[in-house]
């Protein structure tokens, strides 16, 4: 275990900080501090800006001195990626520029540590190097998802793909292998999504009437004796949301675990492709002019072609 420094501690704001909320920079700055510590030290004034009591939704702006008192505080140490997933991310970078990357993600790797994960694809990302210390996500990917991950460098980066979220100006798709012959005017799904946390910390969503609004829409790919692989556009970006609207529709996609048929998929997920069959194929953001594309995994190709043959299900 780590303390906190017990010295007064004297940060001025960058260029890439400005406007970003007071307690939402400190609550980044010190990390491992509890958050009710944060907000009790700025109501207290303990924190100065400029030498003056500010509230917690002030917008600091450059150049601005905030001064942190000492917190004393432990702090957890982090646990450092292995070597071997540093190598495997960087290899998987598809795109990168002075504000972002995006990371080609493996299915089986968490988008961040977690509910007993203590190691995932932004911690590793943060040991890249020194320019990559203060990587954030912009948008996270299921742990058994592969595909597209968007990560921020820069703070004002990742404010403005906020916004853009909020504003539904992110174009995200996906690509899906679903149970069935998926129907040819099936084409959006729009219901209403609750999110449940079940008794042993599980994150479930379910259709609800007490749900917030989610909207889908589908296209066909291609179509097997026993799957359909369906592109997906999300029109809204609710939790899990394409796997609900698959499930809960009676075409679960293929090796999902949570939401799945699993007496189906012990049939097709013996042949040596066990994983999740959803795949982040597209982000695109106009406003930015930023569109990264991925290929779909070999594992989808042997699954439709493998359940061709005759002796499929023996």
């Amino acid at each position: 275990m780590k303390t906190e420094s017990n010295k007064v501690q004297k940060i001025i704001v960058d260029n890439d900080h400005t406007g970003q909320r007071l307690d939402n920079f400190l609550l980044n700055f010190l990390k491992g501090i509890p958050k009710s510590k944060i907000y009790s030290i700025i109501r207290k004034g303990e924190v100065r800006v400029n030498s003056l009591r500010k509230k917690v939704s002030y917008k600091i702006s450059k150049d601005d001195l905030i001064r942190i008192p000492p917190l004393n505080l432990p702090i957890r140490s982090d646990k450092v990626p292995s070597i071997s997933l540093i190598k495997i991310l960087q290899n998987n970078i598809i795109f990168e520029d002075n504000n972002c990357l995006v990371i080609d993600k493996p299915f089986g790797i968490a988008s961040h540590g977690g509910s007993g994960i203590s190691i995932g694809l932004i911690e590793a990302v943060r040991n890249f190097g020194k320019e990559y210390r203060n990587c954030k996500l912009v948008h996270r990917l299921d742990k058994n998802t592969s595909g597209c991950q968007l990560i921020s460098k820069k703070q004002k980066f990742l404010r403005t793909c906020n916004s853009l979220i909020r504003e539904r100006k992110i174009k995200k798709k996906y690509i899906a292998l679903v149970h069935g012959q998926w129907p040819k005017d099936r084409i959006f799904i729009e219901n209403k999504l609750e999110k449940n946390i079940t008794i042993s910390g599980e994150k479930m969503v379910k259709v609800s009437e007490n749900g917030k609004n989610s909207i889908t829409e589908f296209q066909i790919i291609e179509k097997s004796k026993f799957f359909t692989k369906l592109s997906c556009n999300l029109i809204t970006g609710r939790t899990h949301q394409i796997r609900v609207h698959t499930s809960s529709n009676d075409f679960p996609i293929v090796g999902d675990i949570k939401y799945g048929n699993k007496e189906k998929d012990k049939k097709f997920l013996r042949h040596g492709l066990n994983r999740m069959y959803l795949h982040s194929s597209l982000i695109e953001i106009k406003d930015l002019n930023l569109k990264v594309s991925s290929k779909d995994p070999k594992e989808f190709k042997k699954m439709i072609k493998n359940s061709e043959s005759n002796s499929f299900l023996t």
